[in-house]
């Protein structure tokens, strides 16, 4: 059974506090994770070292129990991002782009273009194939990076804010192909502020706060974690966030709005 692990990892930059001080996470086959956090917690850091794009200070990377370099192509061929700036090449088409990706993860030519016009479907882009993606709307492009990272079928999924700056059909369409990958096994990890599509999301919760894991547990245990935090109004995941990372209470307004 696959299980994606992060065991101590550390990182710091030059002059900054640290950024991750230890971060223990541990995701199982099929689980989908949310990964949350105020902005600058650490998430979009973890996920690029778990890419191999930011190099991490110390600690260590498991994929079913075996140490792995997210720098080492073999590696790489086990995961697939979708990125807060997604990856692709926006003079291309869709078309082309998703050809691309599938021989640079090692295809033959034939299921890489089946795999294309297949997913090109799946994700309403089919009429659109030929045209540059720096044309297309963010939600387009952001469909467009998903069929990228999903083309080899990865044991390990990682998608920073999916769901930002996108409209309610791009939503759902990329929501149940997430739950669709995990149900077929694969493990899929997701950054977000929009708590609400989180919690309908994923299978589990973990919040990053200052370099550290604070919380972590599947998500039906948030029902009753948000019954003792009565003074905040919201869905049970946002009242047990802001206890977590803002306990204070509600700021008011400015006096000149008043």
């Amino acid at each position: 059974m696959n299980s994606l692990e992060l065991v101590g990892l550390h990182k710091a930059y030059p002059g900054s506090p640290p950024v991750l001080e230890g971060v223990d996470l541990s995701v199982a086959e099929g689980s989908i994770l949310g990964l949350l956090g105020l902005n600058g917690s650490g998430k979009t850091t973890s996920l690029r070292i778990l890419m191999g794009l930011t190099a991490k200070d110390r600690g260590e990377i498991l994929l079913s129990g075996e140490r792995i370099n997210p720098t080492h192509a073999e590696h790489k061929k086990r995961f697939g991002a979708v990125l807060d700036e997604p990856l692709y090449f926006d003079w291309l088409s869709p078309r082309d782009y998703l050809v691309l990706s599938g021989r640079l993860r090692g295809m033959d030519r034939r299921t890489a273009a089946m795999r294309t016009d297949d997913l090109l479907e799946f994700f309403d882009l089919a009429d659109v194939r030929h045209q540059p993606i720096r044309t297309f709307s963010t939600g387009m492009k952001k469909k467009v990076s998903l069929a990228g990272a999903i083309m080899h079928r990865p044991d390990v999924l990682v998608l920073d804010e999916p769901f930002e700056g996108i409209d309610p059909v791009a939503a759902r369409d990329i929501r149940h192909t997430l739950q669709f990958m995990a149900s077929r096994g694969a493990i899929v990890l997701v950054t977000s502020h929009i708590l609400d599509a989180v919690e309908r999301l994923c299978t589990d919760i973990a919040v990053l706060h200052e370099g550290r894991i604070v919380l972590r547990c599947p998500a039906g245990e948030l029902r009753d974690m948000a019954l003792h935090r009565t003074e905040t109004a919201g869905g049970h995941l946002e009242r047990v966030f802001f206890e977590l990372v803002s306990p204070e209470r509600r700021k008011s307004p400015p006096s000149f709005l008043s």
